[in-house]
């Protein structure tokens, strides 16, 4: 039976148009499959081949080895460029998620463009997600699952570290002392989440970068 679930979970994950959690896998198979082991066992017999089974943003997906990736190279669209003020706002938000706008200038030093925000916005990479419980209630900002599987993550917890970060040319900036990386499973104290209705739309009145 352990043999079938197996060959199940393989095909649903090669039909699939995106990545499958558990809970999708499980409404297709019988009562009491035991999805994580069938996983285990295909992870590890994908292990070194072409294609490998991968988490990302807490679902699974076969996908191209990454020493891989670049045979595929030709046959990609060629994905949309940021440019460094939208790389720098990325990896702040990234890092020090929910952050506000002014905390982000603060971090960064300059203004912050909305046209850097919007861009970001519509790619799916970051998402408004509260209001600051401060004077002005200012809106917050942190990382999509989208974001996660772009960068091949399974969570918050896989960021590169500050040091690669920084190598990258991204974290070359007046960091606060107490900048870490997130726990998304601890909530946030000072934020509230946003209600029906209450996401500002943003207007690209000013696209400069800084």
């Amino acid at each position: 039976m352990s043999d079938e679930i197996e060959r199940a979970v393989e095909a649903l994950l090669f039909a699939a148009a995106g990545p499958l959690a558990v809970t999708d896998l499980a409404r297709r198979l019988p009562a009491g499959a035991d999805i994580d082991a069938a996983l285990a066992a295909l992870q590890a017999r994908y292990a070194g081949r072409g294609v490998e089974l991968a988490q990302v943003a807490g679902r699974w997906r076969l996908q191209t080895a990454e020493d891989l990736s670049g045979l595929m190279s030709e046959e990609r669209e060629e994905p949309r460029r940021l440019s460094r003020a939208a790389q720098e706002i990325l990896a702040i938000i990234a890092y020090h998620q929910p952050v506000t706008r002014a905390e982000m200038e603060q971090i960064r030093g300059v203004q912050t463009s909305r046209g850097s925000l919007d861009v970001l916005l519509e790619l799916g990479l970051v998402r408004m997600r509260g209001r600051r419980r401060t004077p002005g209630r200012p809106v917050t900002y942190g990382t999509t699952d989208a974001f996660l599987e772009h960068y091949g993550l399974a969570n918050l917890a896989d960021l590169p570290g500050m040091a690669e970060m920084k190598a990258a040319g991204l974290l070359d900036l007046n960091m606060p002392s107490d900048f870490s990386i997130p726990d998304p499973l601890q909530p946030d104290l000072d934020e509230e989440p946003l209600e029906d209705g209450d996401a500002p739309q943003f207007h690209q009145d000013y696209l400069g970068e800084e």
